[in-house]
């Protein structure tokens, strides 16, 4: 029969003569089955072999079988051959009778007839070449197109079509009476998809298929879930990449979309005699005139379907390309190791098969081996490259055991002694071991890298030169070991290192300054031992004066006061023996660490000795800090070690941790609280400490029992260190550590007001007063601004608002035409502000004080104190004075000359004062205004500096003069949504371009939580959140993506559960739980995340608020896995899981973290 019967009549004559061109280049014709040349022989056999197959059929399955003539040759060879064919059946049956199963078939006698159809079909085939090669009739056609019309039963098999394409057989067929149904080789095969049937109705007509077994199979299957193990398998399918079509656009774009009509789809060989029904695609149609496919479109699926695996091979020959053509290319080595993700996402591009492309499992263990096999590659070529040795050590954590490790370390930094980033990568590493973390050999470690740098910077090793910047290096890694030790609760040993280095820098006796590091820390050994005062104890004079008296012969014992030694009353340390076990001991380790900070030292009047301690964990010996001691040249580092050492005692200096040791000493939330920020936007007292505890206070998380200040001994000890340095300075540096210390004062009066204790606040306000009038009626402090500023806040926060304006009205009248500078901008921006906020509306006399204020700051004639409204002329002047000179600042912002940054803190004191001016004299959009101004401009001398050929050191300055403009915009929008009615996108704005700029402000996050907290739509937060933790590596974005769900949480709860008692709402809290925890787990995963014990306290905090006690136990033992050092997280534990305390004490032993409270002494105080 034809491969296509519906054109087994058609000559092809014309179409093969057509085609010839086209065929002589395609292979795939030259098979002798697609020969054209033979159709129409091909056809008549076919025509002729079904004439004698109908009635080879007809004769068989009559019951009434006529007689035929037995002369024919025809019917003769045709019953022969039929014989034939059923002696050998009957044989084959015969032997494959013992190899039959037991399995169900089809029925015996479809196979059988089947099978008997096909031997027929072969029979008659063979007889009818024989006879037609013995005589050819030229009739044979039209006979055999008059048979079909009696005999055929399909249209197909006519030869010859005509107009009238149905017809009526007449002759019936009496085997259809005989087996009531017609002959199963007449029906068309066929397998039904689905149970409906085209034509009909689905909504009114039902067909009902009897004897189906897929609706029972249909029934009984179970639906699968997105969770189950089939569709997650079917999520890891990689998909198909989707080439579209290439598009010509024209130049001119059309101003409406053309909408094709149904006409113009349909391809124009559809309309041809090859298809005239439409149902062949093209690709059979060409095939039927006996042409091919072009090579255009055979080339194009296979580009389709390999495009992707061609692009990423071609990356792949890419970068083994530039890597052997740049080997030393270490930028481009590690973007190779980064690039073997991507292509771990896919298959393989070297697999065999796709069988074993599917079964090939995409194992992180196989992509690491790659990155380590291309890593080794690269130190092959780069001996020397640090960064390729750490990248594989990073790398080689997976596969390695935590001491092979610490070996390849220690081989990495014997050849690298002098890298100072590799030191402090190191030291976290092995900090950050568990299994093999102890504070004494971690505290070994950090003397050992210091002493080792300290002899690479004064030459001793001479191997390896020291490199640039190495003194900023070491003092960061010195910060960080004291703030290890603080965290770990060895605050002794922090404090007596911070007191031997203030001593071995500032009091350096001139005959040791020459020597090396360590033969100078051979000299001051034996001062540490004398027992002589050190810094901050009383009568410390230091180390030069020490040596000095030595060689002169000792010291002059002088006899104390009697007065002074007056105990100081000991509080019982258990008041509430009711309480568990474990509140009473938590109770006493907080007592303990605030009031047992400093280092105990026998006193010589009482006549002590070195065994009178109780703890001899609070001794520090010279073993403890002798290695840790380093020498600072800089005068810029010896103002910095002073500063970080106040912020280390709570003073709020200003001074910010690197950024290297910032997130490892970060660790308790400070950074959420507002303090007075949301009733005084525009004065509140940011004592900012970013996270980190000072010495003395180990807060919980709730901060229940957290007080400001510390004990007697504590002050005093402050007070010493203050009258020690102060001498040291002169100039800017001395102003700042005044300053510092009046603001400590002034704090504990801030605390004090909160907290509302009326008594203590009394005592402080006194105390605070006398600190200030000391400072100031010392000479070079006499036209301190800066200390006016704050003598005059302190008067206004103790209430005395009339003394304060003496204050400030004062130091304004002190001021001449060369004292125009930032500080009397300060004063009078601080004075403006008071006077706005105690008003608490833009009407009434107060506001006219601030702009008097304001305009008195624009005339050069001396300071007049508010008599009444000021004159419209005098506005006028004054906002044109402020134009002049912010245009002029503006200008020199922008210049090329290092100097003009100097005045960067002046331009930030006018911007405020002008902006604070305009928002009172016309509105807040005027202000608005002048913020645009300014930080259109400073951002763009930032990005023309950057982008220059030489790095200006003025950006640093504009950097933070833009962010400090911003803070003083969004502290005004703030003030004025308190006050009146106005949108909130301005403020958001702001805020949001601030926060682009600078991820870490912790102020602007503070600022941006608090009012989208007052939005419904949490979309854009978690947007904006999501942005900006994508494009930064700081840590504040994270914690405060979590704050901000936190806060949404709380508020969402409080809806739900108003008025309802014990009874707790059953509507779900839409999903925050689980998103709060994703983020976490999110932070965890970042690189300054995971050791910040800050974020582990939170994500237990948290875990701890929802009970789920179990999960929250797997999360304490995954932070000590990264913190191990962090008595914090040791004594949340405790408070969290109390029936664990014995065991997690008995870790904090085994760790070596201080333990002030041992649990047999704490049973000896609950027995007594």
């Amino acid at each position: 029969m034809a491969l296509f019967p519906a054109f087994a009549g058609v000559s092809a004559t014309p179409e093969s003569s057509a085609g010839g061109s086209s065929r002589r280049d395609l292979d795939w014709l030259s098979n002798p089955s697609f020969c054209t040349g033979n159709l129409p022989a091909l056809q008549q056999n076919t025509v002729e072999i079904a004439t004698l197959t109908s009635e080879k059929e007809l004769l068989t399955r009559s019951p009434l079988r006529p007689q035929l003539s037995e002369g024919s040759d025809t019917h003769k060879s045709f019953k022969q051959a039929s014989r034939k064919k059923k002696k050998e059946k009957k044989k084959k049956k015969k032997h494959q009778h013992h190899k039959k199963t037991k399995k169900k078939y089809e029925p015996s006698s479809d196979s059988e007839s089947s099978s008997a159809t096909d031997s027929e079909k072969e029979t008659s085939t063979e007889v009818f070449i024989d006879s037609k090669k013995e005589d050819e009739k030229p009739n044979q056609e039209n006979n055999a197109t008059d048979n079909s019309g009696s005999r055929f039963v399909w249209l197909d098999d006519v030869q010859a079509l005509t107009t009238e394409t149905f017809r009526t057989d007449k002759k019936p067929d009496p085997a259809n009476w005989e087996y009531k149904s017609l002959y199963r080789g007449d029906i068309a095969r066929y397998k039904r998809k689905g149970n409906s049937c085209l034509g009909i109705n689905p909504k009114k007509q039902r067909i009902s298929w009897e004897g189906t077994s897929t609706e029972k199979k249909q029934l009984h299957k179970k639906f699968e879930r997105y969770f189950s193990k089939k569709s997650l398998r079917l999520v890891s399918i990689d998909g198909v990449a989707i080439c579209s079509k290439a598009e010509v656009f024209s130049p001119d774009p059309s101003p409406f979309i053309s909408v094709k009509d149904s006409d113009d789809e349909v391809p124009p060989s559809t309309s041809t005699w090859v298809n005239p029904l439409g149902v062949y695609d093209k690709s059979t149609a060409l095939w039927l005139q006996g042409q091919g496919p072009s090579d255009q479109e055979t080339k194009q699926p296979l580009f389709q379907k390999d495009s992707e695996d061609a692009i990423l091979k071609a990356k792949v020959e890419e970068f083994n390309r530039k890597v052997r053509e740049n080997p030393r290319d270490i930028h481009l080595w590690l973007e190779f190791v980064s690039f073997q993700d991507e292509m771990m996402k896919g298959p393989s591009l070297y697999t065999i098969s796709e069988g074993e492309q599917e079964s090939r499992r995409k194992s992180l263990k196989l992509i690491l081996e790659k990155k380590l096999s291309i890593l080794e590659r690269a130190i092959e070529s780069n001996q020397n490259s640090v960064e390729l040795k750490l990248a594989r050590l990073k790398l080689c954590t997976e596969f390695w055991e935590p001491s092979t490790l610490i070996k390849e370390w220690q081989k990495l930094i014997f050849l690298h002694p002098n890298n100072t980033a590799l030191w402090q990568k190191y030291l976290l590493f092995c900090q950050s071991q568990f299994s093999t973390f102890t504070v004494s050999r971690i505290h070994n470690l950090y003397g050992k890298c210091l002493s080792t740098l300290a002899a690479v910077q004064d030459g001793s090793i001479l191997s390896h030169p020291a490199l640039p910047g190495i003194e900023e290096a070491m003092l960061a890694l010195f910060l960080q070991q004291c703030h290890f030790l603080r965290q770990a609760g060895h605050t002794e040993k922090a404090i007596s290192l911070f007191q031997a280095m203030i001593d071995f820098t500032f009091f350096k006796p001139d005959s040791v300054k020459n020597l090396p590091t360590r033969g100078q820390v051979e000299f001051f050994e034996p001062f540490w031992d004398s027992g002589e005062p050190r810094v901050g104890e009383k009568g410390a004079r230091g180390w030069r004066a020490w040596m000095h008296q030595q060689e002169r012969g000792g010291w002059v014992v002088v006899k104390p006061d009697e007065d002074e030694d007056e105990p100081e009353e000991d509080d019982q340390e258990i008041k509430n023996k009711t309480l568990p076990k474990c509140q009473i001991w938590l109770s006493i380790e907080h007592s303990r660490e605030q009031r047992h900070w400093l280092p105990w030292r026998p006193e010589k009047a009482k006549k002590q000795t070195d065994e009178d301690c109780d703890d001899p964990e609070r001794q520090v010996l010279f073993d403890d800090l002798g290695q840790s001691l380093i020498q600072l040249s800089s005068l810029d580092l010896k103002f910095q070690l002073i500063d970080s050492f106040l912020q280390f005692l709570g003073v709020p200096s200003g001074y910010n941790l690197p950024t290297s040791c910032l997130y490892l000493a970060m660790d308790e939330n400070g950074i959420f609280d507002d303090g007075l920020s949301d009733e005084k936007p525009l004065t509140f007292f940011n004592l900012s400490f970013s996270g980190v505890n000072c010495v003395g206070h180990m807060d919980t998380m709730n901060r229940q029992g957290q007080r400001m200040g510390h004990c007697k001994e504590g002050e005093e000890f402050i007070q010493n260190i203050f009258h020690l340095i102060l001498p040291l300075f002169s100039g800017k540096e001395k102003s700042h550590f005044c300053l510092s210390w009046l603001q400590y004062e002034i704090a504990k009066v801030t605390w004090y007001l909160q907290t509302k204790n009326k008594k203590r606040l009394k005592s402080q306000g006194k105390k605070c007063k006398k600190l200030a009038k000391n400072l100031l009626k010392e000479p070079e402090n006499r036209n301190n601004f800066c200390l006016w500023k704050e003598y005059a806040h302190l008067e206004w926060l103790l209430g005395n608002v009339e003394d304060a304006r003496k204050v400030f009205d004062t130091a304004l009248s002190m001021a001449g035409p060369e004292d125009l500078g930032s500080r009397l901008y300060d004063l009078s921006l601080l004075y403006a502000t008071l006077e706005l906020e105690l008003s608490g509306n833009l009407e009434g006399a107060a506001t006219s004080r601030a702009i008097h204020i304001l305009t008195k700051l624009t005339e050069n004639g001396p300071y007049i104190p508010y008599t009444g409204q000021v004159l419209a002329v005098n506005i006028l002047k004054a906002r044109k004075a402020y134009e002049h000179t912010l245009e002029k600042h503006l200008n020199e912002s922008s210049a090329p000359d290092p100097s003009s940054f100097n005045c960067s803190g002046h331009l930030v004191s006018m911007v405020g004062c002008f902006m604070l001016f305009q928002y009172l004299t016309i509105g807040v959009n005027a202000a608005m205004h002048i913020y645009k101004q300014v930080f259109e401009r400073l951002k763009e001398s930032i990005s023309s500096e950057c982008t220059g050929p030489s790095v200006n050191i003025g950006i640093p300055n504009l950097t933070n003069a833009l962010e400090a403009v911003t803070l003083m915009h969004t502290n005004l929008l703030r003030y004025h949504m308190k006050v009146s009615v106005f949108p909130l996108n301005p403020l958001r704005e702001a805020l949001s371009e601030a926060l682009k700029l600078y991820p870490s402000n912790q102020v602007l996050w503070r600022s941006y939580v608090q009012i989208q907290n007052k939005s419904h739509n949490a979309s854009k937060t978690r947007r904006f959140f999501d942005i900006i933790i994508r494009s930064t590596k700081s840590l504040e974005p994270r914690l405060f993506a979590v704050q901000a769900e936190k806060m949404r949480k709380r508020l969402v709860e409080d809806v739900l559960r108003v008025d309802a008692g014990e009874i707790h709402s059953t509507i779900p809290e839409t999903g925050l739980s689980n998103r709060i925890k994703a983020l976490f787990e999110n932070a965890i995963q970042s690189d300054n995340g995971s050791n910040c014990p800050l974020l582990w306290r939170m994500y237990l905090n948290f875990l701890v608020s929802l009970g789920n006690k179990e999960r929250s136990k797997g999360v304490f033992y995954r932070a000590l896995q990264h913190c191990p050092w962090a008595k914090v997280l040791y004594m949340d534990a405790v408070d969290y899981f109390p029936d664990q305390m014995q065991e997690i004490l008995d870790l904090m032993t085994e760790k070596e973290l201080r333990v002030r409270v041992p649990i047999e002494e704490l049973e000896l105080l609950l027995e007594d």
